[in-house]
């Protein structure tokens, strides 16, 4: 009696699968994807940017401020009052200090959005605006 009972409990123990190492390897997984991810925040609207020849590549740790040739102003895939602009920016560099603001103009939008958004960009604190362009 006693060796069927032994073998009983031999057995469970023997079916049970020890899942610790593969949730260890989900967990490690889970780490370096967050680790090694990169977090842009981009504006979220197409514009045809114009050209220039002395354009250049920047680092992707910016804000960027989108205007539309109809010139709505976009910021993290919305649309912004141009009022709005300054706090947003704000917030932007609250959370990430020294970063530079880029506004990617549309070709036909105003050339007065453009300045009222560097305005506003400028009073948030924002030591670096520039304006995008394709490399020409």
């Amino acid at each position: 009696m006693s060796d069927s009972i032994d073998s009983m409990l031999l057995e469970e123990e023997e079916s049970q699968i020890d899942l610790t190492p593969m949730l260890d390897v989900v967990f490690i997984m889970l780490i370096f994807f967050i680790v090694t991810s990169t977090f842009v925040k981009e504006a979220g609207v197409d514009v045809s940017r114009p050209n220039a020849d002395t354009a250049v590549v920047t680092e992707s740790n910016s804000i960027q401020i989108g205007i539309t040739a109809a010139n709505q102003i976009f910021m993290d895939k919305r649309q912004v009052d141009k009022r709005a602009v300054r706090a947003n920016v704000e917030r932007g560099l609250a959370e990430n200090p020294g970063a530079a603001v880029i506004i990617v103009a549309d070709a036909e939008s105003k050339t007065e959005t453009l300045i009222e958004v560097m305005d506003q960009a400028r009073l948030a604190g924002a030591e670096s605006v520039s304006v995008a362009a394709d490399e020409g």
